[in-house]
């Protein structure tokens, strides 16, 4: 996180009070040098436009969000210009960023004087909002000030200032949100160290693994578990050495009502407002056990923050990498399939001393990735077509080394259609016919799938049909179909699956929401009118005229469910599979290198679950958005 500083942060509760403040008051001396250099050069060059060195208190930081929240319809605001929008407000420069990167207008309570404060990260976590205020350059702040009250909007073409390129001059912006997500995850206490899995014992080899090869059960070198994460151990003689956690992914609880604990982690994650370490457990390690003389590393190597206490014992390294598949399938022609994955790669490498381990990343361009991030320990040279060589000081215990988005290069490892008619007001018939992990190849294995048709506003009283394979389980408003339990995976093959049935109803009876039944501003508009309500500048929130420009032609809706409306219906999938990546990504444990040379064993494993896997009706009505033309 080189170059990224924090002036302040700000935690507010759902009743718009602040309940955490912190200010660093070493960051913030060099923002009021670096303000007087820019305001004296402005004043040398009559611009007449000022910076100010100011930080708001509570009450006028408090004061400031609740007015842009009335300004801009809510806490992340519109992200783009509408006709509520006023000028110099952040959806004026009509870009989304501006929903999680936001500015406050800050009335001087005692002075009378007003000024602007940018760039403010907010991160929503729970009943809590967090901001951060990284500490930028005086010309940054002024150039964003500028596009509020630009009459343009939007990054137009040949403009000379715009969000995007401003935001990619600010390395510090992506620190501040990686700040705000450790503080909401140590607040709501959702700390979980990422999953590792190793082998429980090694390979057989031989005849064994073949004969489990064939019969559909996955040799014993691949049978894993998963590894807990380290926690520091002190020893009778009080050094510290790494020991294993009882839980697989523990976690580790801390209440925003103790504030001394909060006040520990910022205290010890952002020295003097500089983000060093932000991981939970070393801080907690460190804060137990504190250090001993053995703990101390070589003279001529400078440990680094993410490395409290060094590893002693049977050297190792692990790699998982876990992706998580998102579908939309259609089944249409006129709208094609969506499917993305988005994965991480998973770390725990046991080595003693400091070592630097570098290997290339392989699958690149099946994946097709379109955004990758990476550890603060891992240093990147130039990618090529296919691969992405990387080099990393690996930190203590299990870690994120890479986080990425793309696509299925191997294809969706379930595909089929799914047809719903009501052939009268409560009663439907429907058909499903899928096809599981076609393309895919042994030692690939699909451990469990199941499809759940839900009906959130509907009440099951009847149910009928035999799928092809697997069991039915139903509930008063869903229908599940078991197609592959767990214990009874597939491996090297496809199936194919189908499942006709009907569907009865009980009654449909319309309970229109309160909130959605109102008209909007005092507009009364009547269900089977023509005339579209007019849009007004006192209207507060965006969200609630939507909701009651959609109530006026659909039956009411569970919220929780805001696609189940009439024929808004669809089926969700649920899968795991194990021994290979959906997005072609891959590590060779044969091309790791360590150095200084050691001799480690190398452990690679993968694993794939489902996202939001939906399959829509075809029959019936469904949302997606529309992808411009290559």
């Amino acid at each position: 996180m080189a170059g990224c500083s924090i002036r302040a942060l700000w935690i507010l509760n759902n009743q718009d009070t602040v309940v955490f403040s912190r200010r660093f008051p070493v960051v913030q001396k060099r923002w009021r040098l670096a303000c007087k250099r820019e305001n004296e050069s402005s004043s040398n060059d009559n611009l007449g436009i000022n910076v100010s060195p100011l930080l708001p208190t509570d009450s006028e930081f408090t004061t400031a969000f609740v007015e842009r929240k009335k300004r801009e319809g809510s806490a992340r605001g519109f992200g783009i210009r509408v006709v509520q929008s006023t000028e110099g407000s952040d959806s004026w420069v009509d870009d989304p960023i501006t929903r999680h990167i936001i500015s406050l207008y800050i009335n001087k309570e005692d002075e009378g004087e007003k000024y602007f404060v940018w760039p403010l990260v907010l991160h929503i976590k729970s009943p809590y909002y967090i901001l951060i205020l990284p500490s930028v350059e005086p010309e940054h702040l002024k150039s964003y000030e500028r596009m509020c009250n630009r009459s343009d909007c939007g990054n137009s073409i040949g403009v000379e200032e715009s969000l995007s390129s401003l935001l990619l001059d600010l390395p510090c912006i992506t620190g501040s949100f990686m700040v705000a997500h450790a503080i909401g995850d140590v607040i709501t206490g959702d700390l979980v160290e990422p999953e590792v899995i190793a082998s429980a014992s090694p390979s057989v080899g031989g005849l064994l693994d073949s004969l489990t090869g064939s019969i559909g059960i996955s040799s014993i070198s691949t049978r894993a578990k998963p590894v807990a994460a380290p926690v520091a151990v002190p020893t009778s003689s009080g050094t510290a050495v790494i020991g294993l956690a009882t839980s697989d992914a523990p976690k580790i609880s801390s209440r925003l009502a103790d504030k001394d604990a909060l006040r520990t982690f910022i205290s010890s994650a952002l020295p003097f407002g500089t983000p060093l370490d932000l991981n939970y457990s070393n801080i907690s390690a460190v804060k137990v056990n504190g250090f001993s003389s053995s703990d101390l590393p070589p003279a001529d190597l400078k440990q680094p923050a993410w490395k409290p206490y060094l590893y002693r014992g049977k050297q190792r390294i692990l790699f998982t990498i876990h992706e998580t598949v998102y579908a939309s399938m259609y089944d249409r022609d006129d709208i094609p399939d969506a499917i993305s994955v988005s994965g991480q790669v998973n770390c725990r490498a046991e080595l003693e001393g400091l070592p630097d381990v570098s290997f290339p990343l392989t699958g690149l361009n099946t994946a097709h990735l379109e955004v990758l991030s990476f550890h603060p320990c891992a240093q990147i040279s130039e990618h090529g077509v296919d691969k992405q060589a990387m080099m990393f000081s690996p930190p203590l215990g299990n870690f994120v080394l890479m986080r990425y988005q793309g696509l299925a290069g191997l294809g969706p490892p379930v595909k089929g259609f799914y047809q719903l008619s009501m052939v009268s007001e409560d009663e439907g018939a429907f058909l499903f016919k899928l096809r599981l992990m076609e393309g895919y190849k042994s030692p690939v294995t699909m451990e469990f799938c199941t499809l759940t048709m839900p009906f959130p506003r509907r009440r099951i009283i009847s149910f009928d049909g035999n799928p092809s394979i697997g069991t039915i389980s139903t509930t008063e408003h869903s229908v599940e179909w078991k197609i592959i339990t767990s214990g009874r995976g597939i491996t090297g093959k496809s199936i194919e699956a189908t499942f006709p049935g009907t569907i009865k109803f009980a009654p449909k009876t319309i309970q229109r929401l309160a909130s959605l039944s109102r008209p909007v501003h005092g507009i009364i508009a009547e269900e089977d009118s023509d005339i579209e309500p007019e849009s007004t500048n006192n209207m507060v929130n965006i969200e609630e005229f939507l909701l009651e420009k959609m109530n006026k032609d659909l039956p009411s809706v569970d919220l929780e469910e805001p696609f189940c409306w009439q024929a808004y219906n669809y089926a969700r999938v649920s899968f795991k599979i194990f021994g290979a990546t959906v997005s072609g990504m891959s590590i060779d444990p044969k091309s790791i290198t360590i150095y200084p040379s050691v001799k480690a064993p190398v452990e690679f494993s993968t694993q794939v679950s489902s996202g939001d896997y939906i399959l829509w009706n075809t029959l019936g009505k469904c949302p997606f958005a529309a992808t411009p033309r290559e």
